[in-house]
C-alpha cells in the first residue's frame, strides 16, 4: 500500500476528448502535485460496443500536448494494472460474486420489454421508474428455468432500504442521498462486462485511488458507488464534483458555442501553455488578481478549496487573449516550428522554401506574431512580405494624394540604392530620415507614405524591420509600383 494521495482520470474512449474532460483530467493533474501524490490514467472502455483505439490515442495525446504526464496508466505500466478496464473483466466477476454470496446483488432475466412495461407502469402511477426488484428472490429452480428459456442475465445490486447516503463533497459540501429513490441498479452487464459504476468503484478501491475529482453529472453515480464500498467492506474515497462549464449564454457549453474539443484548438494554433491557464481558472479561483500562471505556479497554487461550487463560463475572447499573451512570449523558433503546416497547406511557401530561408522566416515571424491570436492566423499576416505590387485602396490613397508624397517616395528609392546593406534596419531608418530631411518632412508626413508605399497598410509591423525583410529589390519594386499608381 503506499501512503501518497493517488489521483485519477479515467476518461472513456468512445469519441473526441471535451474541453470539460480535459479539465477534469487538469484539476487531478494540478491536485496531485500540489500534494506531492500519484496520476493515474486509466481507460475506462467498458462500452465495448463504442469503445475505439483511435481514441483512446487521441487522449493520450491531448494529456502529452498539454503536458500532463501519468505516473502509472497505459503505455507507462505500474503496479496497479492493467490499466484498461477491458482488460479486468475477471476482477469484477471476483467481486460481482463476492456480492452475491453475501445476498447483496442477485442475477436478474428481466427482457428489456419487460423493464419498459414497468417503467411505463411507474410512470402511470406518477412515480420515478427505477427497477422493482422483480427478480430479487428467484428459488434457483425459477432461475434454471429463465435460463432453459434462452434468456440472458445481468448481476443487480440489492439497494438497502431507507437509508441515507452522506456524501462530505470537497466542492459541493454535505450532500444527501436517500437509497428508497434508487433502484436495485446493474453491477454486470449482460454482456458479462461490469457497468460503469461497479468497475469504477472495484477499480479506485484496488488502485488505492484516495481523491476522485469528476463532472458534478456524476454526482448522481455517487450513491450507487458509495453503496457499493460499504457492501464490499472498502474505505471510501474523498469525492469532489467539477461544476459545469457553461458557453457564454449560460447554457451548458456545446458545439454551438464554438469548438468544445481539445483537438480542434490544438489545430487552430492554441499553445499548450495557454490552454493548460484558461482551463485552470474554469472554476478555481487563484489567490490575487493575477490570471497569467505559468504550470510550476498553477502547482503550487492549486488548492481544492479554492474550486467554485457555481459553474464557470468559457470565454473564447479571453482564452484568445491568454493565447496571443503566450504567442507573444514564445521563443519565435518554436512559432515557426509548430506553424510549418499553416504555411505549407496556404500555398504560402513549400517545405523546400521554408528550410532554404529558415533564418528569414524566423525574422518574419518574430516580427508580425504580436498581431496573432492563434497561430493558424499567421499565413495572413506574413503575406505582408509577399508580391512587387501594393493594392491601393480608400484611406491609403487620400494620404498619398498630398502634394510632397511623389518627391518624396522618388527620394526613397534613391536612399535605398545608396543602402552598401538592406540587412540592417538602423540603417533603413536612416534613409528614410534622410529622405524625408531631403523633401523637407517628417513625423507621419514622412513614415506614413513610406509605409503605405511598402506595405499598401497605415498600420503594421516595425516598419525599418518590414523593409529590410522586404529585401531592397522587393521594397524598390514597391515604392515603384505605388509612385505608378498614384501618378498615373
Amino acid at each position: 500500500m503506499t501512503n501518497k494521495a493517488r489521483l485519477r482520470f479515467a476518461p472513456s474512449p468512445t469519441g473526441q476528448i471535451h474541453i470539460g474532460n480535459i479539465r477534469t483530467a487538469l484539476f487531478n493533474w494540478l491536485y496531485s502535485r500540489h500534494i506531492d501524490g500519484e496520476f493515474i490514467l486509466r481507460v475506462e472502455d467498458t462500452d465495448m460496443n463504442r469503445s475505439v483505439e483511435e481514441y483512446e490515442q487521441i487522449i493520450f495525446r491531448a494529456l502529452s500536448w498539454l503536458g500532463l504526464d501519468w505516473d502509472e496508466g497505459p503505455q507507462k505500466g505500474g503496479d496497479f494494472g492493467p490499466y484498461r478496464q477491458s482488460e479486468r473483466k475477471d476482477i469484477y466477476h471476483k467481486y460481482a460474486n463476492k456480492l452475491l454470496e453475501a445476498g447483496k446483488a442477485y442475477y436478474c432475466y428481466c427482457t428489456e420489454e419487460e423493464l419498459e412495461e414497468m417503467r411505463e407502469a411507474q410512470r402511470a402511477r406518477g412515480e420515478m421508474p427505477r427497477y422493482s426488484g422483480k427478480c430479487a428472490d428467484l428459488s434457483s429452480e425459477e432461475r434454471a428455468e429463465l435460463e432453459n428459456e434462452g434468456r440472458k442475465s445481468v448481476i443487480r445490486f440489492k439497494v438497502p432500504e431507507n437509508q441515507t447516503i452522506r456524501v462530505n463533497d470537497l466542492v459541493k459540501g454535505e450532500v444527501d442521498f436517500e437509497s428508497d429513490g434508487i433502484g436495485d441498479f446493474i453491477l454486470i452487464k449482460s454482456d458479462d462486462m461490469a457497468s460503469y459504476n461497479f468497475a469504477c468503484v472495484v477499480d479506485d478501491y484496488l488502485m488505492n485511488i484516495t481523491h476522485v475529482l469528476r463532472g458534478e453529472d456524476h454526482l448522481s453515480n455517487t450513491p450507487k458507488q458509495v453503496m457499493i464500498y460499504e457492501a464490499l467492506g472498502f474505505e471510501t474515497p474523498e469525492f469532489g464534483h467539477l461544476s459545469l462549464i457553461l458557453g457564454p449564454d449560460k447554457a451548458k457549453l456545446s458545439k454551438r458555442h464554438g469548438d468544445t474539443f481539445i483537438g480542434e484548438y490544438r489545430e487552430k494554433g492554441y499553445l499548450p501553455e495557454a490552454m493548460v491557464n484558461f482551463l485552470a481558472l474554469l472554476g478555481w479561483s487563484p489567490p490575487g488578481e493575477d490570471e497569467l500562471f505559468t504550470q510550476d505556479e498553477l502547482i503550487r497554487l492549486f488548492d481544492i478549496g479554492r474550486v467554485s461550487k457555481s459553474a464557470a463560463v468559457f470565454d473564447v475572447d479571453k482564452l484568445n487573449w491568454m493565447n496571443s499573451h503566450y504567442i507573444k512570449e514564445a521563443d519565435t523558433e518554436r512559432l515557426l516550428n509548430l506553424s510549418k503546416e499553416y504555411l505549407i497547406n496556404s500555398d504560402l511557401v513549400s517545405q523546400e522554401q521554408l528550410e532554404h530561408d529558415w533564418e528569414w522566416f524566423v525574422s518574419a515571424v518574430d516580427l508580425v506574431k504580436e498581431k496573432i491570436d492563434m497561430l493558424s492566423e499567421l499565413p495572413p499576416q506574413l503575406k505582408i512580405f509577399y508580391g512587387d505590387d501594393v493594392d491601393l485602396k480608400g484611406e491609403e490613397v487620400e494620404f498619398l494624394e498630398k502634394d510632397h508624397v511623389p518627391e518624396l517616395l522618388s527620394e526613397v528609392i534613391n536612399q535605398f540604392n545608396d543602402l552598401d546593406s538592406f540587412e540592417d534596419p538602423k540603417a533603413i531608418k536612416k534613409a528614410v530620415n534622410k529622405a524625408g530631411k531631403q523633401v523637407g518632412v517628417k513625423g507621419k508626413q514622412l513614415f506614413m507614405p513610406v509605409r503605405i508605399a511598402v506595405s499598401g497598410q497605415m498600420h503594421g509591423p516595425e516598419l525599418d524591420q518590414l523593409i529590410s525583410l522586404l529585401g531592397r529589390e522587393r521594397a524598390i519594386n514597391r515604392v515603384n509600383s505605388t509612385l505608378s499608381q498614384i501618378q498615373s
